[in-house]
């Protein structure tokens, strides 16, 4: 196959992708709108992590074990939330321990998306059990729902835009990273992630502010020690756009609250993300954060759950650009030496592995 050949059929095959992701998120949004889900971002934001995480369909046994370990997961979490909500000091060791595990297999590139999935269970479950614990329906059963319909969109976005037999590609075996780093990198990661879990419990004006302990997750895999300045700023400022083009959204959308107006903005936003972010290079995993942010943000002011925080713009890009702050600043205090030994040079897993 000649070169022009290659370069035509690669780009095609991310436009497609971004394609998928759009059109997962329109979707996805707008139904969980219709089914008046609490936190209808959740299943668009899943599909994104499944999308992502590879460009072609996860099989069916695939899915079934991905929504089987999410059910138990989720479940477990209730349970221990349940139990130990009243005992924070001996809760947050057991968080700190779950985040500990999904951020060790992101460093170690396996599972896929299952860690990050993971580990927006991990943050949702305890943020709705103590803060909103009389949701009217059970927090498990919001996440099975939300996974469920997370991989249909996935399915159904493969099914709608298939790629070419001849545009796939085998995939690139990960490269090997230093597990002591790698554990060290985690046991920070989930210190930070836990400390900001902590904040958002313990501060009435953050605690429906679901949009922070998600971002700082997302940053902390997203971004790397040995990124270059303009890297890391370029990290900072899509993660704002995603915030600032969120809180303009929802502006408009509360001009003209209707159905198909929501359908317009997602799609329209969600194109001007997903295409960057289907590329796959260190750029691309910066653009799904944001296109991310956008979701969870635009997702909160559109739902259904109850909330007193004040739904001003100022506040929501505040909240964006807190979670940058305290996720950049601490990764950077906390993190290993990226001179440590040559394993130290592979850049952090992003929340969306490729």
């Amino acid at each position: 196959m000649s070169i022009d050949r290659q370069v035509a059929l690669e780009l095609l095959r991310i436009k497609r992708q971004g394609l998928r992701v759009a059109l997962a998120v329109t979707v996805g949004l707008c139904t969980g709108l219709l089914l008046d889900d609490i936190l209808p971002f959740l299943a668009p934001l899943f599909a994104i992590q499944f999308l992502l995480a590879n460009r072609r369909a996860p099989a069916l046994s695939q899915g079934l074990t991905t929504l089987l370990v999410c059910m138990l997961a989720g479940a477990l979490l209730v349970c221990i939330t349940g139990m130990l909500g009243e005992r924070p000091w001996v809760l947050l060791p057991v968080l700190w321990l779950f985040y500990f595990a999904c951020f060790t297999a992101q460093g170690q590139q396996l599972g896929g998306a299952g860690p990050a999935l993971m580990l927006v269970i991990a943050i949702v479950v305890p943020t709705l059990d103590i803060v909103q614990p009389d949701l009217g329906e059970s927090i498990v059963l919001v996440l099975v729902k939300a996974v469920s319909l997370g991989l249909l969109l996935t399915w159904g976005a493969h099914a709608l835009l298939p790629d070419p037999a001849s545009e796939h590609t085998d995939p690139q075996i990960p490269q090997p990273r230093e597990l002591t780093r790698v554990i060290h990198q985690a046991m920070a990661s989930a210190a930070i992630l836990l400390a900001m879990i902590a904040l958002c419990l313990s501060d009435p004006r953050l605690a429906t502010a679901m949009v922070v302990p998600i971002t700082v997750a997302s940053l902390l895999s997203q971004f790397s020690l040995g990124m270059s300045s303009r890297t890391a700023l370029g990290l900072v400022m899509v993660n704002l756009l995603g915030g600032v083009v969120a809180s303009l959204a929802f502006t408009l959308f509360e001009l003209r609250p209707t159905l198909w107006l929501v359908a317009l903005i997602l799609l329209l936003v969600s194109l001007l993300f997903a295409g960057r972010a289907a590329m796959g290079n260190a750029a691309g995993k910066v653009f799904g954060g944001g296109l991310m942010t956008f979701l969870i943000l635009f997702g909160l002011g559109v739902s259904p759950l109850p909330t007193e925080t004040p739904q001003l713009f100022s506040t929501r890009i505040a909240y964006v650009l807190f979670a940058v702050v305290y996720a950049i600043g601490l990764a950077t205090l906390l993190w290993p030496s990226t001179h440590a030994g040559r394993g130290d040079q592979c850049p952090a897993q992003p929340i969306v592995d490729q």
